[in-house]
């Protein structure tokens, strides 16, 4: 048995499901949002979900930096590519996601911009250097997990000398947005959850210190969780366990690859290169103090919204796709209407569909069939 095999044993993930069932209140309803994209498939594609009692419910949530980054911010990066005439560079989930009207990096790709898929910062930076009398920007999305190279990427450009390289910073935290989720605002009340399956890549980063305030503050219990099957149950018995005890405290389960503290190294070049700003818009969550990242001044060369000239303006999604709600964990991708009909993975309407870690993507792949009768042939 190798070391995924551990963490997929169909026998353990019953006896764990057991305990739960047992450790749960009778007539109780117990709601948890996973935050996380990544426990988002791994529920659907390991059939978590059905493994638990009924009392027990698991909501979506955010899901991925894609799938919260407004649509606002695609028509940012359009500009720079089609009417700035730069070299953007980005990773491949933010092709498809959808801007004003529509439209999206690939459809501008289509009509003559210099879009190209990367698997880092890094080879942006490579682009930048082997075409100087091109301007390339890197369209940085992401949350705490993939801060630490956009950093170091920036750090790298200044060290080269690289003047033709920019940086369009999206990165955003998921403190915030959690505590958003929990404590309501600007209207909108908050997500009616009994815990928090908490974000493992990210607590690699920052430790899960963080978490710690918020779950006190909002009364809520908050369980870090690896990615494999058994991780989320195990989180879930955690979770059942705490609201039991009526404790409200973070928890990590994730132990083999998260420690309260983070990785120090990556949060001192984090802090180097970045400051916060003072809001950014979340797709669905709306406008967040304090929720994202942007160049310190000393980096303000390597602002590729300064540079290019492209302020940002607040676009309305699709009227119809109902993906703010899901964000939101108000909503299941099957309540939208334009599921599965006029939004799928081919014909993306919505961010969650577009994604491979989004609510909506995980559904269609995963779940859309469950229920339906197989007819023999």
């Amino acid at each position: 048995m190798n070391h995924v095999d551990a963490f997929r044993d169909g026998a353990l993930a019953r006896r764990i499901a057991d305990r739960i069932a047992a450790e749960a209140e009778p007539g109780r309803g117990y709601a948890f949002m996973e935050f996380c994209g990544g426990h988002t498939h791994a529920i659907a594609r390991h059939g978590v979900a059905d493994l638990l009692p009924p009392e027990v419910r698991l909501v979506h949530g955010p899901g991925c930096p894609v799938c919260v980054l407004p649509a606002g911010r695609i028509d940012q990066a359009i500009a720079i590519a089609l009417e700035r005439g730069a070299t953007l560079c980005t990773y491949g989930d933010a092709m498809r996601a959808p801007g004003s009207g529509g439209m999206s990096l690939l459809q501008a790709r289509a009509r003559g911009a210099d879009v190209r898929v990367v698997g880092s910062p890094a080879d942006a930076l490579r682009i930048a250097a082997a075409q100087p009398r091109r301007e390339v920007v890197f369209v940085a999305i992401g949350f705490e997990t993939t801060t630490p190279p956009s950093a170091l990427a920036v750090l790298a450009a200044r060290s080269q000398g690289l003047a033709n390289v920019s940086f369009l910073c999206c990165h955003v935290l998921t403190p915030p947005a959690v505590a958003h989720l929990l404590a309501g605002g600007d209207g909108v009340p908050p997500a009616a959850i009994d815990g928090v399956i908490g974000p493992a890549h990210v607590s690699v980063v920052t430790g899960y210190a963080p978490f710690e305030p918020i779950a006190r503050r909002c009364r809520t219990p908050v369980v870090i969780a690896g990615f494999e099957p058994l991780d989320v149950m195990q989180a879930v018995l955690m979770l059942v366990r705490q609201v039991g005890q009526g404790r409200c405290d973070v928890e990590n389960e994730y132990t083999r690859a998260v420690s309260r503290e983070g990785n120090a190294a990556a949060q001192r070049v984090v802090a180097e290169v970045f400051e916060r700003r003072a809001s950014f818009e979340w797709r669905g969550l709306g406008t967040l103090p304090d929720s994202a990242l942007q160049l310190r001044p000393a980096f303000a060369a390597f602002d590729a919204e300064q540079r290019h000239g492209v302020g940002y303006r607040a676009v309305p999604d699709h009227r119809q796709c109902e993906c703010g709600e899901i964000l939101r964990g108000r909503r299941h991708p099957t309540d939208c209407r334009l599921f599965g009909t006029a939004c799928t993975p081919e014909t993306p309407l919505g961010a969650c569909m577009v994604s491979s870690e989004g609510a909506c993507a995980a559904h269609w792949a995963y779940g859309r069939l469950r229920g339906v009768p197989v007819v023999a042939a």
